[in-house]
């Protein structure tokens, strides 16, 4: 069965499978349900801090990056509204997602690859060449790194229009830049460029999540818990509710918000910034009724690029909490076959 559980959750479901095979049954303690020394977060809905784009460009521009900076600092994720990309957009990313996965298999395997550089790849469970126990999901990674039209030829035809719009992860960066006393709005031209190249000219991953519906759900997950590799993930989501997050000390299901864009601090904003935002524990259950799609645009600095807190945060009453690091180093992390007691990012920890 090996060889069919490497095919994906969909091909499994497609074969009509009325059970969930051993292979994705977790531990007690890891099931959703368990509540692992915290009380049991299904029925607790979070309405997470809602940020409106539209106010970073107006007056009130200074209230609303301080509530940006409250919600990454007391919840390290927010929802984000009025973001300019159309409704009818929004709509067909969720729907040519759902396309691409109902493919025939033949069309979908095509893709699929265990070469985590792959600029183009489709796979299942988190990562499928070292996870001993399956997550209920599939997956489809497309890279977006400049000039697009060396790897848009690689993409499959399905998912077009799946870019989300570059000038908003910039807009949103130097308002957290902002947040963080990095730059003065009154100069930032002056500063812009300083302050801002390394994150204009940073990477961009476009993730397409599908959780298809699950026989038995409370046996296993879509994705354990775990942090964004990344600075900053923008996340939209049908209306299916699966993602929780942790929120002192309890896993927290948060509600979908319709026209909505979901965005959390990454292990590399929460290394930038010397530890002031958190990149926050979350995970992703699943259900017997209906399958999830949700589509993440993980933004990151260039892939050269090494990632270290920022000179300014760093001060004798606040001394530097992180290692230096870059790309090659969580490539190499992640595919060790040495065993792993703590995160990539928890590995970058300097004792202090």
């Amino acid at each position: 069965m090996e060889s069919e559980f490497q095919k994906g959750v969909k091909y499994l479901c497609e074969k009509g499978i009325t059970r969930v095979p051993s292979k994705y049954i977790w531990p007690i303690p890891d099931q959703p349900n368990s509540g692992k020394g915290t009380s049991n977060a299904s029925n607790n809905n979070l309405k997470l801090p809602i940020i409106d784009f539209t106010k970073f460009q107006g007056s009130n521009r200074s209230h609303v990056v301080n509530s940006l900076r409250k919600a990454f600092e007391e919840f390290g994720f927010f929802q984000l509204i009025n973001h300019d990309i159309p409704r009818d957009v929004t709509e067909n990313m969720i729907d040519v997602s759902k396309r691409f996965f109902e493919l025939p298999f033949e069309e979908r395997s095509k893709y699929m690859s265990r070469d985590m550089r792959a600029p183009v790849r489709y796979g299942t469970s988190s990562n499928q060449n070292k996870d001993v126990v399956f997550c209920w999901r599939d997956f489809l990674k497309l890279s977006c790194h400049d000039p697009l039209s060396d790897v848009l030829p690689l993409w499959p035809s399905s998912p077009v229009d799946l870019r989300i719009p570059k000038f908003l992860y910039l807009m949103l960066t130097e308002a957290i830049l902002e947040s963080l006393g990095l730059v003065d709005i009154t100069n930032i031209e002056k500063e812009y460029d300083d302050e801002l190249r390394e994150f204009k000219d940073g990477s961009q991953l476009i993730v397409v999540n599908c959780y298809p519906a699950c026989p038995e759900p409370e046996l296993t997950l879509g994705l354990p818990p775990h942090t964004d590799y990344g600075l900053l993930t923008l996340l939209f989501q049908d209306e299916v509710q699966g993602l929780q997050i942790q929120h002192e000390g309890r896993w927290v299901t948060v509600q979908p918000l319709p026209d909505s864009l979901v965005v959390n601090v990454g292990d590399h904003l929460e290394i930038f910034s010397n530890g002031r935002y958190k990149s926050v524990m979350h995970r992703v259950l699943v259900n017997a009724s209906k399958s999830r799609i949700s589509v993440a645009s993980l933004h990151s600095l260039p892939f050269d690029s090494v990632v270290q807190p920022s000179p300014k945060l760093i001060s004798e009453d606040n001394p530097r909490r992180y290692m230096d690091t870059d790309f090659a180093s969580f490539l190499d992390y992640s595919s060790s076959d040495e065993p792993k007691k703590k995160s990539f990012l928890e590995s970058r920890k300097l004792m202090t």
